[in-house]
This record gives C-alpha cells, sequence and structure tokens, in this order.
C-alpha cells in the first residue's frame, strides 16, 4: 500500500528521496506483489499539491486487458486521476502491452511507466506530473537545462527498477526530468518484478539499471550531475552555438561538502556576494551511512548532514551552482576563472578549493552496489556499527593496518587482504598487527568480487595470486583502505601539488597563488576528518577577507 507516513516529507516538499540501498530481483528474492491501494489521506495531499496544475495530462493506459495486472494497474491510475480535474485517465486496448504513457496538452512527454508506481515510484510517478507543471524544486537551472537539450537525439533509456529500491527514485527521476526538457529522449520505467523474463533475458543483477538498446547505460545509484555526465559521453553534445554564461562573484567556493559549505557561510556572513560551485550539496559525506564523531551531534547520517549543510546555506544569500563539473581554471590573474561543463564561467577575485577527496576504489563487481551496506572506506566513521561482527580490510599499507587494528577492538575478527607479497605499513604497525589475536593477515590476495544478498553484503571472493585458486569468504563489511585521491585535476597546472597530487597550503589556507585557498580533504593539511574540514573551510574564509580588508585582492 501506498502510505501517507512513507510520502509526507515529499509531498511538503517535493524533495527527491535520500537513496542508499539497492535491491536485486530474481524469482526468490523479489516475488511480485503489488498492493495498488493508495490511502484515502495520501490522496487527499496530493490533490492539495495538485490543485496548482494548470496543464492538462493524461494517464493513457496502453493494455491488453487479459494482462493478469491489466486490473490492478488500471485502478492504481483511476485512484491517482482522481486526486484532479487535470488528470484523465485513457484506456488504450493494446495487445500484449502493460504501460502508462504520460501526455501533456495532448503530447507525449517521452515519461513511460511499464510498472504501477507503488512504493517509492509513487513519488517518481507525482513528480513526473508536478514537474511537467514546471512546478517542481527539483528542476535543474538554465545552464543544466541547456545541457540537457543539447544532448544529441534521439535517445531513448529504459530503468528497470524495483518498487522496494531506494536507489532508484533518485535515476528515474532525473532521467524523467531529462525527458521533460528534451524533445527527442524517452524514458521508459520498468519493474524487474513484473517484467521478470524480460530482465532474466538482460541478465541483469540489480537495480536501477538504465539500459539503451539492450546495453547497460548506468547501474547503482545515481544523481542528475553524473548521469547527466555519463550521458554526454554517450550520445555527444551540440553546443556549438553555445555562448558562456559568466557570473561575477566576490569569491567563489568551488565544493560543496563540509569544508566548502562553511567556507560559504563564513564569507556570506561578511556580506560579501558568494556562489558555491559544487556537483553536489554534502559531497562525499552524503554517501556515509553513519556519523558519530561530529562532535555535538551524537549521532547522525550522510544525508542528515548534508541536507542540513543545505539549509544552513539557505540561510545565507548564497548562490548555489549543483551538478556542476569543473573543466578549467585560470588563477594566475587577479580576477581568477573557474569554467565548467556546459560554458558557463564563474569569476572572483577570491577563489576558495574545497573539492575534498575521493575514496579510491576496487573497481570489482558488486562494489558500487553496496556501497554504505557493507562495502565502507572509513573505519572511524563506519567501524562501530560492526560490533561483534567479520570485516575484511582492503590493503596493507599504513591506513590498512590502522584501520584493522582501530576495527579489531570492535569487531569479532578482521581480514586482511594486500595484494603485494608482503605489507606495505610500518614495521611496529605490522608486528602489532600480527601480535593481535583476532587479526589474519594474507598478502597476494586480489579481490575479485563483493558479494551480497541485494540488500547487504554478505562475502568477498578473493583469487590467491600465487595460486591462481578462488576462494568466497563469508562476512559483513569491507573497509577499502587502498588510497585517497584529491580532486584536484582541474587545479594541477595552476597550483603547488604535493606528491600525493593534494594542494599545498600553509595554516592559513593560503595556497601558493594570492587570491586562491585550499579547504578540506584536498588540501595536504592532515587528518581527514568532517570536523577537519569544517575548521579548514572557515579558516580559509576568514583569509579570504583579511587579504581583501588589506588590499592584496579586490
Amino acid at each position: 500500500m501506498c502510505t501517507l507516513a512513507s510520502l509526507t516529507q515529499h509531498l511538503a516538499g517535493l524533495e527527491l528521496f535520500g537513496c542508499h540501498t539497492l535491491f536485486l530481483f530474481s524469482p526468490t528474492h523479489l516475488p511480485y506483489t503489488p498492493d495498488i491501494m493508495i490511502e484515502q489521506s495520501l490522496l487527499q495531499q496530493v490533490k492539495q499539491v495538485f490543485a496548482a496544475l494548470e496543464s492538462q495530462y493524461t494517464l493513457r493506459l496502453e493494455a491488453d486487458s487479459s494482462h493478469e495486472s491489466y486490473d490492478e494497474f488500471k485502478q492504481f491510475l483511476t485512484d491517482f486521476a482522481s486526486t484532479s480535474d487535470h488528470l484523465t485517465l485513457e484506456v488504450v486496448e493494446t495487445p500484449g502491452a502493460l504501460r502508462m504513457v504520460l501526455a501533456k496538452d495532448g503530447k507525449d512527454t517521452g515519461i513511460v511507466f511499464r510498472c504501477i508506481p507503488g512504493g517509492h515510484e509513487f513519488t517518481s510517478l507525482l513528480l513526473a506530473v508536478y514537474n511537467a507543471d514546471g512546478k517542481g524544486k527539483t528542476l535543474p537551472d538554465e545552464a543544466i537545462a541547456r545541457r540537457i537539450k543539447a544532448l544529441k537525439g534521439p535517445i531513448h533509456l529504459t530503468t528497470y527498477v524495483s518498487l522496494s529500491c531506494t536507489n532508484c527514485p533518485d535515476v528515474v527521476q532525473a532521467l524523467n526530468v531529462m525527458a521533460l526538457l528534451h524533445d527527442n529522449f524517452t524514458h521508459e520505467i520498468v519493474d524487474g518484478a513484473l517484467f521478470q523474463a524480460e530482465a532474466d533475458a538482460l541478465h541483469l543483477q540489480g537495480v536501477p539499471a538504465v539500459m539503451h538498446e539492450g546495453k547497460l547505460v548506468h547501474g547503482g545509484r545515481g544523481e542528475m550531475a553524473g548521469l547527466l555526465d555519463e550521458l554526454e559521453e554517450k550520445f555527444g553534445t551540440e553546443t556549438a552555438n553555445l555562448e558562456a554564461i559568466r557570473r561575477n562573484y566576490d569569491v567563489l567556493v568551488v565544493g560543496g561538502g563540509p569544508a566548502g559549505s562553511a567556507a560559504a557561510i563564513y564569507s556570506a556572513r561578511k556580506g560579501l556576494n558568494v556562489a558555491i560551485v559544487a556537483e553536489r550539496i554534502g559531497g562525499q559525506v552524503k554517501d556515509t551511512v553513519g556519523i558519530e564523531n561530529l562532535i555535538s551531534v551524537p549521532q547522525t547520517t550522510g544525508a542528515e548532514l548534508a541536507a542540513n549543510l543545505g539549509k544552513h546555506i539557505g540561510a545565507y544569500p548564497i548562490d548555489v551552482f549543483e551538478n556542476r563539473k569543473i573543466e578549467s581554471a585560470s588563477l594566475q590573474n587577479s580576477t581568477k576563472e573557474i569554467s565548467v561543463k556546459g560554458g558557463e564561467v564563474f569569476i572572483a577575485p577570491a577563489v576558495i578549493i574545497a573539492t575534498g577527496a575521493g575514496w579510491r576504489k576496487l573497481g570489482v563487481e558488486g562494489e558500487v552496489d553496496y556501497l554504505g551496506r557493507g562495502v565502507h572506506f572509513c573505519p572511524h566513521c563506519d567501524g562501530p556499527f560492526y560490533k561483534g561482527k567479520h570485516v575484511a580490510v582492503i590493503g596493507g599499507g599504513n591506513s590498512g593496518i590502522e584501520a584493522a587494528l582501530d576495527l579489531a577492538g570492535i569487531c569479532s575478527h578482521v581480514t586482511v587482504l594486500e595484494f603485494a607479497d608482503k605489507l606495505l605499513a610500518d614495521n611496529v604497525l605490522q608486528d602489532k598487527a600480527r601480535a593481535t589475536e583476532n587479526v589474519e593477515i594474507f598478502t597476494m590476495s586480489q579481490t575479485t568480487a563483493v558479494l551480497g544478498d541485494g540488500q547487504k553484503v554478505t562475502g568477498i571472493r578473493v583469487k590467491d595470486r600465487t595460486t591462481e585458486e578462488e576462494r568466497e569468504i563469508e562476512l559483513d563489511g569491507i573497509f577499502v583502505q587502498i588510497g585517497l585521491a584529491p580532486n584536484t585535476q582541474a587545479f594541477a597546472e595552476e597550483l603547488e601539488l604535493s606528491p600525493r597530487r593534494e594542494i599545498q597550503v600553509d595554516r592559513t589556507c593560503r595556497t601558493s597563488v594570492p587570491g586562491v585557498y585550499g579547504a578540506g580533504d584536498c588540501t595536504d593539511v592532515p587528518y581527514k576528518q568532517i570536523v577537519v574540514a569544517i575548521g579548514e573551510g572557515a579558516k580559509a574564509a576568514l583569509s579570504a577577507f583579511d587579504d581583501r580588508v588589506r588590499g592584496v585582492i579586490g
């Protein structure tokens, strides 16, 4: 049943679901048991939301009346259409079919549901209508809309989902928006359980799975910025006639994580004209499940912290430009320029770079599917959730062995897997690890797959590089410790970087270039922690303001 409790938040703010899990569909794992009834209280809420609709929408059910789910789908759409005089259900007998096509003012929007959109996808249907009317808060700004419209068509995508999947709505809703904005773009949402044979024929292992002409375009969690990048790479763009959009500010903050958020807020509090340019507010933090070391906040999640960062930013006159990917930077002159994909140029005398760092990933089967649900990168953050359980640490360097020692005090057993023929950690760490009773170490071990049951990690597949034999280890969690990669590629030719490709800063967060500051995990400041990044962001903003007062920058 579509319940009021599960969707009230989105009806109130029409925000996207925070997605953290992935569901495998199979006859064993996902029996198809739709419940088409929509609570009357929820229908009343939808009526209130749809009261503002201006255009006329047709829910065109193209279906075979003999299909076993025909009556259920028709009843669902009947209930949904009853929420507004601007919604009409049209039934078209179509042999062998079961789909609903959304049309606006008599013209197809490009959005098709081959599923009965209950569960999490109810919000996707609601937003499809609301966004088509131009009223959704999740609609992209002018620059992102321009990039979407510039995609070379025709583009016909099919996304396989599970109604139980909380990863799926973000992907579905982002692609639906693209279909609404692009004249030659269609997006079909398919319930992998309802069309099990079709999913099996494609050898799909998880959802969401975005397909084009039978080939996987995207799998697992995704957001607008990443999806748009992938589609631009695959289909190309037509941007030759697009003029650059130039935006001027006093302070430009590049990055929307804890450091960037703090820098923007501190700068705005000084009365300056401030902009944030980022892929997403929250940054890497958004992928963290549990946070228990942010002082004064006993317990929170990455999604909650990211949302709170957004709210705090929203309390100040800060222009936020999300879904941006930096293409180049020109920082040597007194006026700095940051160019992003799609033809935007941001200009300011002060630039605070807080682009963070990304964990180096294994790049093996199943890793992306279980990020945050058994695959982790921060033992300090997520280790306490594995008290009394068996975990593996991938990597035998200092960070890996330190992680293993930390986890050994929490977990029942820690298995260390090192690719090389010996551990690379300092001898003192190696000695301590080998002396720890519940730590087991294997060298010459190559991780080949992360295993799971669709909801969480259940094990890991490892190949012995000496014998080439593979084995599976049952466990509850995996901590990848093969290093961090700072997101500094765009600045490599403009700033001094450390051997680890981190931006070199002094104790005041100033870089080698006047007017350019660095903060957080993209810099060479030690201890990559949320609380440290927040402090560094504040320092960078104060340094920039001090330089402005003293006339160092304009």
